[in-house]
């Protein structure tokens, strides 16, 4: 987004924003919790289920967010669901959009878009598609690090302390590689498809540290748009996209939200173990085939060199 335009738009949900706190105030309606916590809407109220000054380093596998969510069935092996999320500052009113899909019955595979010098989006993913999302991180035209499509590596690995890698083996299980894993992962040579992204939010449950702690690399303050991919005791695969939820969603596409240690949050609130941020702000983006074969999307604002697509295990 142009700076001028996000300048703009930041200006008129300041505004809102400060209004509804007005309203509040005028009310007597206190909200009882630090600016930067998050609480999920539950019924008419609002539950604050994490806090920065007490947050967990190390996600037990409970899933308080998971059991709030009213999942509705989608294509055979996937449902999806909502909850409104609360949270400070642009992230006042957010919206997480959540997958959990069996990747036995919902195989995964990756639209390499940059090989033919195209650009891709969740509208490309064809009609046998249960579930698309753009992949990995971009610098350019290119995705960044690893990529294996089909079995072929299109791309070499790259390092950097917190690039992590999404593998589907030959099998179709999916793991979320440790970015101290992905080279001998590399090395096995056994991946179907995979691709790099980065930061890592969960390591078998621990939040890394430069997460956790100030100055280790990750701007720790910054928010935006957010869009995860993660895995769960069981093998399920999650995938969380969060969007602007102001002025009934119609700034959705506005890149406002989370930042990365509360989006390491929600990950760890859905239920994984292991968990990667990808692309978001303007570039996140989502396709949901409905149990009825109608889709609903969640579209970007740009297009993408590499997206992942679900279809029906044959």
């Amino acid at each position: 987004m142009r700076p001028i335009l996000r300048a703009a738009v930041a200006i008129g949900v300041t505004a809102a924003a400060a209004g509804t706190a007005i309203g509040a105030a005028a009310s007597g309606r206190g909200t009882g919790r630090p600016a930067d916590a998050l609480a999920v809407r539950e019924g008419g109220g609002w539950v604050t289920w994490w806090r920065p000054d007490s947050a967990p380093a190390r996600w037990d596998g409970s899933a308080p967010l998971a059991d709030r969510v009213a999942w509705r069935p989608g294509a055979s092996g996937l449902e999806w669901g909502e909850l409104q999320l609360r949270g400070g500052n642009e992230a006042w009113r957010t919206r997480v959009v959540v997958v959990r899909l069996d990747p036995r019955r919902i195989e995964l595979s990756l639209a390499p878009a940059f090989t033919e010098r195209a650009r891709w989006t969740v509208s490309d993913a064809g009609e046998d598609a249960a579930l698309a999302l753009d992949a990995g991180q971009f610098r350019g035209s290119l995705p960044w690090g690893w990529v294996v499509a089909g079995g072929r590596e299109v791309l070499a690995p790259e390092y950097a302390p917190l690039a992590g890698a999404v593998v589907v083996d030959r099998s179709g299980a999916v793991r979320v590689v440790a970015p101290d894993s992905v080279a001998a992962e590399h090395g096995r040579g056994a991946a179907r498809e995979a691709f790099q992204s980065y930061p890592m939010l969960l390591l078998d449950g621990e939040v890394p540290e430069p997460l956790r702690e100030p100055g280790r690399g990750v701007d720790l303050a910054h928010r935006d748009a957010r869009l995860a991919l993660g895995t769960v005791a069981d093998g399920r695969v999650v995938i969380a996209l969060t969007r602007f939820d102001a002025l009934g969603g119609s700034l959705g596409r506005v890149p406002f939200g989370l930042t990365s240690t509360e989006m390491a949050a929600v990950m760890g609130a859905l239920g994984c173990r292991d968990a990667l941020l990808l692309d978001g702000g303007i570039s996140g983006q989502l396709l949901v085939r409905e149990a009825d074969g109608s889709a609903r999307t969640w579209p970007g604002t740009r297009s993408v060199p590499l997206g992942l697509i679900g279809r029906p295990a044959r």
